[in-house]
């Protein structure tokens, strides 16, 4: 390079000396030495350096370069806008992605849980199908006609009541919490049934009330014995006795009519019951009532129960003062014995009283032990009809922060008083102006406590009524045989009665000689065999 010749030419001029070696040439150190000091100024030597050159070296960068270097390069024009715009684009796409992903995911469908996902489809099991021809459906009966709920497009399956129990008021009286009625079977056939339900894929869900037990319970046995902390398992209140006859402590009136205070011979005092006399309330303000209901829930998610209807949830409370509720009829206050219809009292002191959702809360902290799996949610449905009060019904979600029900059982199309068409928009808006937003609505036509819907409001309307409950939004809540709904109607107690199979004799619903119910007259014409056959099939529409 340039910059080498002229450092040869330059060691030239001082002596034109070589040392191609690396032995040092003593005589030519001792001549330097000497001329040096002899020397008065020593001869310039001028050094050509291509100024481009030198640029392009202090501007290259190279490893290791030391930190002013590196900024004195970095500080350069071309290299800083560079940098900034490299920065602003990936802010930009950052942004871009963000806002992609939030557009994805606002208009994305919502992925829906197993109880949001397709029908549920609710059974009385003393009507489904019986399987040791004594006249009665059993859980074995269910287990034999999965097959045809699978066929259905149903995913869920909710089983009425069937602890053991006096079977009065449905069953809904509990004689014992923890085991099944014989009628339907026993602890063994339960589990075969989750067994079998879970093997086709499919979710079961069961009713409990927790208001109230039988009276034949143990736990009012020892209740009413005054034994240990059973002694305020339930509501037990002073009343007077004259004439023969009975004076409650106030004038609260049972769900079935007349007073709710039954005088108890055992403890000579009046027990408390929101319903039949054979069902007294538990006494939720006791912490050990509320634990046995707590262990009751435990022990069947633990057999394998993917959730839970609580029912009668309005009325797990009262008030501790026992004022006489407000008549409806001003008239009537302070006329005890005149007030014998539950329609005829305001129900300010024995429903929905301060407290209540802790308690339904406490329920779904419970549950949500035995959710904690992947795939495993457990469903959590209060079951209170609140006729008059749709604000009330909606507190039973909870609130944005605090889950309660996944959602409370909706019964706005069954209590429709006039078919019209205004009055099934009245009763969908309803729901769906009041839900809290987020939350996820449901529907029903018929229950164990209503009449068939052919019955309420005609065969003409039935399949558009049904078509309606599968296409609104949210879940839509099929008792059973809606399917086939219109050949089970006016007869005897006909909403639970037997499920019509066959043309075979009772419907195929026994073996036996008879049924507990009489089956419907037309069902050698109408049921699920023929359905299946006919080009407008109802089951297939389903």
């Amino acid at each position: 390079t340039g910059e080498s010749k002229s450092k040869y030419n330059c060691l030239s001029e001082k002596g034109g000396v070589e040392n191609n070696g690396f032995v040092q040439n003593e005589a030519f150190e001792d001549k330097e030495t000497d001329t040096s000091s002899q020397e008065e100024m020593p001869k310039t030597c001028s050094i050509l350096v291509d100024p481009v050159a030198v640029e392009e070296t202090v501007l290259k960068p190279y490893a290791g370069m030391p930190k002013e270097v590196l900024l004195q390069f970095s500080s350069q024009a071309r290299y800083r806008v560079t940098r900034e715009i490299l920065f602003w684009l990936i802010i930009a796409a950052s942004v871009a992605l963000v806002g992609a992903t939030i557009a994805i995911i606002a208009l994305s469908p919502k992925c829906l849980d197993w109880w949001q996902a397709s029908p549920i489809y609710q059974i009385y099991p003393r009507s489904f199908k019986d399987s040791d021809m004594d006249g009665n459906g059993d859980l074995k009966g269910i287990q034999e006609k999965l097959d045809h709920i699978t066929y259905l497009n149903i995913k869920t399956i909710w089983i009425t009541s069937f602890f053991k129990s006096p079977l009065k008021d449905l069953g809904y009286g509990a004689e014992d919490f923890y085991d099944i009625d014989p009628i339907f079977g026993s602890m063994r056939d339960f589990e075969n049934l989750i067994a079998a339900i879970h093997d086709k894929g499919l979710k079961v869900i069961m009713d409990l009330i927790p208001n109230h037990t039988s009276d034949k319970h143990w736990w009012f046995q020892l209740s009413r014995n005054r034994t240990g902390k059973y002694t305020d398992y339930y509501i037990w209140q002073d009343c007077v006795q004259a004439a023969g006859s009975v004076i409650p402590p106030n004038n609260w009136v049972s769900v079935f009519g007349n007073s709710s205070w039954q005088f108890d011979e055992v403890r000579q005092q009046c027990y408390f019951h929101q319903f039949g006399k054979e069902q007294p309330d538990l006494n939720f303000r006791s912490p050990d009532v509320r634990q046995e209901i707590h262990d009751i829930i435990k022990f069947w998610l633990g057999k394998g129960v993917d959730g839970f209807s609580f029912g009668t949830v309005k009325f797990l409370l009262e008030a501790t003062h026992l004022r006489d509720e407000p008549p409806v009829n001003k008239s009537q206050n302070g006329v005890m014995y005149t007030i014998t219809a539950y329609s005829q009292l305001h129900h300010d002191y024995t429903t929905t009283q301060v407290g209540l959702h802790d308690i339904i809360r406490s329920f779904r902290h419970t549950m949500n032990e035995f959710s904690r799996e992947p795939g495993r949610y457990r469903f959590m449905g209060s079951h209170d009809d609140e006729k008059e009060d749709i604000e009330a019904t909606m507190m039973y979600y909870g609130t944005p922060f605090i889950q309660e029900a996944d959602f409370p059982f909706n019964f706005n199309l069954i209590n429709m008083k006039n078919l019209s068409g205004n009055s099934i928009f009245e009763a969908v808006d309803l729901w769906m102006r009041n839900m809290p937003a987020g939350k996820w609505p449901n529907w029903a036509v018929g229950s164990p406590n209503a009449a068939r819907l052919s019955t309420r409001i005609g065969y003409e309307f039935a399949d558009v009524m049904n078509m309606l409950l599968l296409t609104l939004p949210g879940t839509p809540v099929t008792y059973y045989g809606e399917e086939i709904e219109h050949g089970i109607q006016r007869i005897t107690c006909q909403y639970k009665s037997p499920m019509q199979w066959n043309g075979e004799v009772n419907a195929g619903f026994t073996e036996g000689n008879s049924s507990w119910l009489p089956v419907h007259f037309n069902y050698r014409s109408i049921n699920v065999e023929v359905g299946k056959k006919k080009p407008l099939n109802p089951q297939k529409f389903y």
